[in-house]
């Protein structure tokens, strides 16, 4: 077993076609609005079909704000290394340190031929990628003495000057496969990015392996290679094959790449708009948690590295305007209680109150003598988790009001977007949570949609008053989209349609964000206390 303990991140693998130039970047501000990490770009400059990659990232890079962006992966033979670095870097500091570079090899000789490169034979292909690191990672350290000196077979610098360095650590990511290549990436680069499709059973395994012993043959240690992985599969209602089946399937088979084989980023390769909501807002934070208890038992095999600094990561200078400071996740094990709920930062941006919140009751103190086991923990813990991804579709709301305030986006296209959120559908809360909860956090538990509330009333009869609350309060928020989306409408027709579009988002900002902070205030404890049996 390999789990090198790097914290999880997810990403989006993006076709650039230029049938449609908006698509591409449209699904990359997609990728950044339901919450995943990185989106990446194939680099395939031979193909007229394909917007250079470089030339899409700077555009992406633009119009998003927090997430990271890459070549996957940019295709060397035909970028020459020593302009390639002074792009990453110009590009990173532009971007506030949110670029990462992918590197390989070269494939489809006879392509890059007919556009100028060099065709290489496989054991040339690595040393010239060797020699390209060298240049690049010179070419960023803008403090040594002296110009860039690397007298290579197929690369050479004489002197050219350096910098400039970028805002970050760039990490470089070899997609290899092959002994060579894999062992290159152990001496040389920060990152293993190879895709699933192209590994046969035992590979990832054997691939650390190789890695793991060039890295410690270079004085490194093998826990400075983070494991990425680009996967493609299908959600289906039922289970019917690897990656082919309902989320909590694959959040299982991803957790066990995680903890068997060291993978900590996992990259959805898919254009389509849906599968990158699901993605981000059912499958990773359900990973999370699974590999989350897993470490916390010991029997993950890894060291977790701090969950807001990944190893060649630096946290991003801007963030969205949702964004909320990292918080801890519950220490899950047999201990007191460590489930810790979204506080209210009491910011409030409309001068409408749609209830009293000094009214809200407040349910029974828990018993400080109690411990609760891991299991009990996780399914508090889980609540959290779903509301997240509502705070992420909240931030997708801002976001596309943004973009119809700038012409970006359309008012039909920004309606029909937030009415496949899950806080658009009527069982927005209670049926998001149960039925989330039921499917990931335990197969043991059979409890079915909208059950959660009664069963804690039944089960505990002084959460009464706390539940009906929570529950006038999901239609007054229900109240509050529906002033959003005449909002929408009325925006087409009224000359002063922002400000009353602004006014009904920032009414939902408030309503939305209370409301969640109040139900895991009240509801977290007694959820573990109670479980869902």
């Amino acid at each position: 077993m390999s789990d090198y303990g790097h914290p999880l991140t997810f990403g989006s693998f993006l076709t650039p076609g230029n049938a449609d130039p908006a698509g591409p970047v449209g699904l990359a501000m997609l990728s950044e609005q339901v919450g995943l990490d990185l989106v990446t770009f194939q680099d395939h400059p031979y193909q007229p079909a394909f917007l250079d990659t470089w030339t899409l990232l700077s555009f992406v890079a633009a119009r998003t704000e927090r997430v990271r962006l890459a070549a996957n992966v940019t295709n060397l033979p035909l970028r020459p290394p020593a302009v390639l670095a002074r792009s990453v870097a110009s590009l990173d500091l532009l971007s506030a340190g949110r670029i990462e570079l992918g590197l390989g090899a070269g494939a489809f000789w006879d392509a890059i031929e007919a556009m100028g490169g060099r065709r290489l034979t496989p054991g040339q292909g690595v040393r010239a990628l060797e020699e390209a690191i060298e240049i690049i990672r010179q070419i960023w350290d803008a403090d040594a003495r002296g110009g860039v000196r690397v007298d290579g077979e197929f690369h050479r610098a004489v002197g050219a000057k350096r910098g400039p360095a970028p805002a970050h650590d760039v990490g470089i990511w070899l997609g290899a496969y092959k002994p060579r290549m894999l062992a290159l990436t152990g001496r040389r680069a920060d990152g293993w990015l190879p895709s699933l499709a192209y590994l046969q059973p035992g590979d990832l395994a054997k691939g650390n392996t190789i890695i793991d012993d060039a890295a410690t043959e270079a004085g490194r240690s093998p826990g400075d290679v983070r494991r990425l992985l680009n996967v493609n599969g299908r959600f289906a209602a039922t289970g019917r094959g690897p990656l082919d089946g309902p989320a909590e399937q694959w959040a299982e088979e991803l957790a066990d790449l995680a903890l068997t084989d060291g993978v900590s980023t996992f990259i959805l390769g898919t254009d389509d708009p849906d599968d990158l909501r699901r993605f981000a807002a059912e499958v990773a934070p359900a990973t999370r948690e699974l590999v989350a208890a897993e470490r916390a038992s010991g029997r993950g095999g890894g060291t977790p590295a701090p969950a807001d600094s990944p190893p060649g990561e630096t946290t991003p200078t801007t963030a969205t305007r949702t964004a909320r400071p990292a918080r801890p996740r519950a220490v899950l094990g047999s201990s007191a209680f460590a489930v810790v709920p979204t506080p209210d930062d009491g910011v409030r941006r409309s001068d409408v109150r749609v209830w009293d919140e000094s009214a809200r009751p407040t349910g029974p103190a828990p018993d400080p003598t109690r411990t609760y086991t891991a299991h009990e923990q996780a399914g508090a813990q889980h609540l959290i988790d779903v509301h997240d991804g509502l705070r992420s579709e909240l931030a997708q709301i801002q976001d596309l009001i943004e973009q119809v305030a700038a012409g970006l986006v359309d008012v039909g296209t920004a309606r029909s977007h937030i009415n496949t959120m899950t806080m658009r559908q009527n069982k927005w809360t209670l049926g998001t949570y149960c039925e989330s909860y039921c499917r990931v956090v335990t197969t043991h538990h059979t409890l079915e949609d909208r059950a959660l509330f009664p069963h804690l009333r039944r089960t505990d009869p002084r959460l009464t008053p706390v539940i009906d609350r929570l529950e006038a309060e999901h239609h007054a928020i229900h109240d509050v989209l529906e002033g959003v989306d005449r909002a929408l409408v009325a925006f087409v027709a009224t000359p002063d349609g922002m400000a009353e579009l602004r006014a009904a988002v920032d009414l939902l900002s408030d309503t939305l964000l209370s409301h969640l902070a109040y139900e895991e205030r009240e509801l977290v404890e007694p959820i573990a206390r109670l479980g869902a049996h």
